[in-house]
């Protein structure tokens, strides 16, 4: 069947002509007439006449008809009755869900009718037209349905094939355990065994195989659903399913292009800065380049700032070029991790400063013996929240950079590098018993201690004149600062040696007090072979 219509646009007509609610008998006979300014199609068959509309032109509403009216040419079934929706300023004929054609008060001025008038006139022209289209089963319907039948078979005979190529890629896949897949490890950690990385890939490949059916089974349904008229509206709904959001993701990532390519350029001149800072980093740390006043062990920690307020102020830059950057949801999550971070991360945030201030003070550096607090150890790892101390007892402790901030530090490494670390110790004697001789006892027990220097010579100092007794303090000089433990140790091993053999007891005050008729606290290998222990003295006044 053939739908012959005449598309003709004309100008303004004039606003005399009488505006009816429905054309004569008579008019509907008139012969077209191609007026001026007009776009003839063909002349024998019944009169549109259009104005330009919204945005489409004269032309584009003329061909966007003839286009619609000629798809309609190949329909074999019954078609959906047309129907009329009425608006406010133009009403629309509506054919399968969409719009076929829209009349305004132009379209119906020029036809001397009221704008329903004009409506129903092209609904009943448009109605005459697709009426002749009968609802027959050609023999298109047959082959149609043969075809449907023949893809519904190839689909069930591949699907056998199918799952026959898929077990054979399993089979395959076992065959290849300790050649191809030989377990994956991370230094010496396996994360993966053999067995594991089979059945890991065969998972992979399983989900592969179902996505893929279904992805051909989607497919197969629009092409099936497209054979029979009626369900071509399914075909349609099931093809822009996929197609619609493809389209639009690719619409969007072109326009994101720009965006794309200026995040990419900051990038890579943010990451040729900091191979630049980096290699300034390496320079001055291993004293290659010198920079005055500032000290090697500087290096990292400054580049580790710097690095950080770079790529603050990159990330800053590439923020509105994200995508959804503008969205309320986005602002909302980063506010709320923003206000998570400035809540829970005081304290981490104080350690970090600790940690930057400790730095730059020179305290200590990795290795050196210090003592914290009333901790003694060797720096085994300095971070920006908190500092590794390894005790001579092999206790890991680990102090928050606040609190070392906080309390005093001293370090023993420091003093060492000038003429070796001082180590003292304080013994108290009796006023019975001549200061330089303790001098002198107090000074060889320090000659005879291993890793004690000679030079300079070990010294002591009278720090207290108190009650009962003098308190001497004996001052060695060593660089075995690692081994302080064992120097302390054999040098109150040689001063408690050298008092003995000298007959000189080291003794509290108030032991000291009721001395009379005890026996001496010399060890008996120390004391003459006929001492015996003096009796109590009474004195009795009469």
């Amino acid at each position: 069947m053939k739908i012959i219509l005449l598309f003709l646009s004309l100008i303004w007509q004039t606003s005399q002509q009488p505006v009816v609610d429905s054309i004569p008998p008579v008019q509907k006979e008139i012969h077209p007439l191609i007026l001026k300014g007009g776009v003839p199609v063909n002349q024998d068959s019944t009169l549109f006449l259009f104005n330009g509309i919204g945005p489409y032109t004269l032309k584009q509403r003329v061909a966007r008809l003839k286009n619609q009216l000629e798809e309609l040419q190949n329909v074999q079934l019954e078609i959906t009755p047309l129907s009329i929706e009425y608006g406010e300023e133009v009403n629309d004929i509506i054919l399968r869900d969409k719009v076929l054609m829209t009349i305004n008060d132009q379209d119906a001025k020029a036809l001397g009718l009221t704008l329903k008038g004009a409506t129903e006139y092209y609904f009943d022209i448009l109605k005459e037209e697709l009426a002749q289209h009968k609802p027959v089963f050609s023999n298109l319907l047959f082959v149609n349905i043969g075809v449907a039948i023949l893809i519904i078979a190839a689909f069930i005979f591949g699907l056998k094939y199918y799952n026959r190529l898929f077990r054979l890629i399993g089979i395959k896949l076992q065959g290849q355990k300790g050649k191809f897949f030989k377990g994956f490890k991370i230094k010496d950690y396996e994360l993966l065994t053999q067995e594991k990385q089979v059945m890991v890939v065969s998972w992979g490949v399983t989900i592969f195989k179902y996505a893929l059916l279904l992805f051909i089974v989607y497919l197969l349904l629009p092409a099936l659903f497209a054979l029979f008229p009626w369900t071509q509206g399914i075909a349609e709904k099931l093809i822009g399913y996929v197609v619609d959001p493809l389209s639009d993701l690719g619409l969007k990532i072109l326009d994101y292009l720009p965006n794309l390519l200026f995040i990419v350029v900051i990038v890579i001149i943010l990451r040729y800065f900091l191979r630049l800072l980096s290699f300034f980093r390496d320079e001055i740390s291993k004293g290659r380049l010198v920079v005055g006043g500032f000290y090697p062990e500087w290096a990292k920690p400054t580049f580790n700032i710097v690095k950080a307020l770079i790529i603050a102020l990159g990330f800053i830059g590439i923020w509105p070029l994200l995508p959804m950057s503008n969205s309320e949801i986005f602002k909302g999550v980063s506010t709320f991790f923003g206000l998570l971070i400035a809540l829970g991360g005081a304290g981490a945030f104080s350690n970090i400063i600790a940690g930057l201030v400790i730095t730059y003070m020179r305290s200590f550096k990795i290795g050196d013996r210090v003592k914290i607090g009333e901790v003694i150890g060797d720096v085994k790892e300095k971070a920006l929240l908190n500092t590794k101390i390894k005790t001579i007892k092999n206790e890991i402790i680990t102090i928050p950079n606040s609190q070392m901030l906080n309390s005093h530090t001293i370090n023993y490494t420091t003093a060492n590098d000038e003429e070796g670390l001082i180590l003292h110790t304080t013994v108290t004697i009796g006023y019975d018993v001549p200061w330089r001789d303790v001098h002198k006892l107090l000074v060889d027990a320090a000659l005879a201690t291993e890793f004690i220097k000679k030079k300079p010579h070990p010294f002591v100092l009278q720090t207290s004149l108190d009650d009962f007794y003098v308190s001497y303090q004996l001052n060695a000089r060593t660089r075995e600062i690692h081994k302080m433990a064992v120097i302390y140790s054999e040098l109150h091993k040689n001063i408690q040696d050298k008092f003995n053999e000298a007959g000189v007891e080291i003794m509290s005050p108030h032991y000291g007090a009721h001395r009379d008729g005890n026996q001496s606290t010399i060890p008996p290998s120390y004391l003459p072979e006929e001492y015996q222990a003096p009796w109590f003295r009474v004195k009795d006044k009469e």
